[in-house]
């Protein structure tokens, strides 16, 4: 068993691992899977998470696939504005939320 990170550093190392440790939030485990660039496997595990972090989460992938329709109805299910930062930058964002919602 894995611990959850603490950070998004122990987040960045947990890339080394075929798959994200069974216990983890499935919100944790949807990031990791679109950090190692399986975006189906991250948005499957989001599309079922109903609440603001899984909308959040669903908002900036498809942000990210490039549907920016798509992407403005889950930024604004999960009550925030659509980013101007980068995609990398988001996702760390959103990572860390999620870590200190642990």
């Amino acid at each position: 068993m894995m611990p959850n990170p603490k950070n998004y550093g122990d987040f960045e190392n947990s890339l080394q691992n075929k798959k994200p440790d069974s216990n983890w939030p499935e919100a944790l485990k949807s990031l990791w899977y679109d950090a190692k660039g399986d975006w189906k496997a991250s948005h499957d595990i989001a599309q079922e998470l109903h609440h603001d972090i899984g909308s959040w989460i669903h908002a900036y992938l498809h942000r990210k696939e490039g549907d920016e329709f798509n992407a403005g109805y889950w930024y604004r299910r999960a009550k925030r504005e659509f980013p101007r930062i980068s995609l990398e930058e988001e996702h760390r964002e959103i990572t860390e939320f999620v870590l200190g919602a642990q």
